[in-house]
């Protein structure tokens, strides 16, 4: 099929998606259908509710039946009127009341609740990470772009003005020709310890709880958070509080080619316990020119990599230190995380996380002909910019994805899924790296690694039928 019959299928497909499902008015009320109401879909009842003159939350879905009756509770405490509920996403997704399907279930199930959602003419918020796997997020895309669906992935980091602005900085040359990025994922957790395979609690569809992931007896562990910790249903930390961090590296490098390489090593040291994911790993993302570096650590960290001297900002509320500068830059240092990304470029660096940001100029290029030793001691850093963070706002990322269901654009989102699934397949190549144990080498034109099928394999999982994710052409 040539190039210009190929646009004319597409447009004429997206104009019958559009006529089949109307566009919302500028005064619609935006009718949402919230798939999976634990804790993070807790979060996402709340901010629809905060958003009411928008949006209605018409309808919510869980497998678990304890957890549809708190999230019917809770929107009936708010708002006077019981949104009706769903076990299975399928039934709600057939729902001509629903405009946009909001979801936050476990990774395993994004993709095809949301390749479903889109094939059903709805609009798509999910959370992150887009994907459990690389090969799902050109179906999503692809789904998305079939239909003319809007879906924005939950990488909030995206709508907040401070960050935007950080990346503006960096695309307008503040620190010069950015040649590497340290990523810092410091989450202090703890052993899972082991729990009892048994029979699911009454009201648990475990069935569509695993979904695509393939059949296993029912544990604690393997339900509720921890999920996160094993492979077929979660990505470790790296794909949990990591891909937000991920995402603003992949940003602010603005490349849009795959790395040449990718290793990753690291362990589950010190735990006994149920864990398959580490909670320790580096990862070296290699450009040939440039590279990411991404350290994670579940275990007690010192506040490492940011710059000597200063200012340290502690949280509202946090005490005082006996000095109001110390030896490391944004960190609290009685506190056990630390999320953020350092750039670095060859006129300075830029620190950006939940503080704010920093960017630090070199004095370096007054030293022309100055070598070794006395280069370093001459060299100063002067601070340029140190804009504090806003306060986070979600709804600006919601309201976005509004704008755009509106309009029926997506190029107006902020993380549109092609964005979202990117910075997920630089988590999932991070992960297959350490699972295999060996350095990646990438096809620049396909992202699979050369000559490693055994790394190639795990690109895709072994889909449960009927919960298959297909090639979408």
């Amino acid at each position: 099929m040539n190039i210009q019959r190929r646009q004319f299928v597409q447009a004429t497909a997206a104009a019958i998606a559009t006529a089949q499902f109307p566009i919302l008015g500028a005064n619609d009320r935006i009718q949402v259908g919230v798939v999976g109401v634990g804790e993070r879909g807790t979060t996402h009842l709340d901010l629809y509710d905060s958003l009411d003159s928008d949006c209605r939350i018409a309808a919510v879905c869980d497998v678990n039946q304890t957890a549809r009756e708190r999230a019917v509770s809770k929107v009936h405490k708010a708002k006077g009127y019981s949104p009706q509920d769903y076990n299975d996403m399928r039934k709600m997704f057939e729902s001509k009341d629903i405009d946009l399907v909001s979801i936050a279930t476990p990774h395993h199930w994004h993709a095809l609740a949301t390749i479903w959602a889109c094939e059903a003419g709805k609009d798509v918020y999910v959370e992150k990470p887009a994907t459990h796997n690389v090969f799902e997020g050109p179906q999503m895309v692809a789904a998305a772009r079939k239909g003319n669906r809007m879906v924005q992935v939950g990488m909030q980091s995206r709508s907040q003005p401070y960050k935007m602005h950080a990346i503006r900085l960096l695309g307008e040359g503040v620190i010069g020709q950015v040649y590497g990025c340290r990523v810092l994922c410091f989450r202090r957790r703890f052993s899972i310890g082991h729990t009892p395979d048994e029979l699911p609690p009454s009201g648990l569809d475990w069935d569509l709880f695993l979904g695509p992931a393939q059949w296993k007896p029912y544990s604690l562990n393997k339900y509720a958070y921890n999920w996160h910790w094993f492979w077929d249903t979660g990505n470790g930390d790296i794909g949990n509080q990591g891909v937000h961090e991920m995402d603003v590296a992949v940003w602010g490098f603005g490349r849009s080619g795959w790395p040449v390489s990718v290793s990753s090593s690291g362990g589950k040291f010190v735990w006994e316990d149920d864990q398959q994911t580490p909670n320790n790993q580096q990862t070296t993302f290699d450009f040939g020119d440039s590279q990411i570096t991404f350290d994670v650590r579940n275990l007690p960290t010192p506040p490492e990599g940011l710059m000597a001297g200063a200012p340290l900002r502690l949280p509202e509320g946090a005490g005082t230190l006996a000095s109001s500068s110390g030896p490391f830059s944004m960190y609290d240092q009685r506190s056990a995380n630390y999320v953020g990304n350092v750039f670095f470029g060859d006129l300075g660096f830029l620190i950006l996380d939940h503080t704010g940001t920093q960017v630090y100029r070199s004095s370096a290029g007054n030293l022309t002909g100055v070598r070794g030793a006395e280069a370093g001691s001459r060299e100063k850093y002067v601070r340029t910019v140190d804009e504090k963070a806003q306060e986070e706002d979600d709804t600006l990322h919601i309201k976005n994805l509004f704008n755009a269901m509106r309009a029926r654009d997506y190029k107006m989102l902020n993380a549109d899924v092609a964005v979202g699934v990117r910075s997920a397949a630089y988590c999932h190549l991070a992960n297959i790296g350490y699972r295999v144990g060996r350095t990646l080498r990438l096809s620049q034109s396909t992202g699979r690694c050369l000559g490693d099928e055994e790394a190639n394999a795990l690109l895709t999982r072994n889909y449960r039928n009927p919960f298959i994710v297909s090639r979408i052409e």
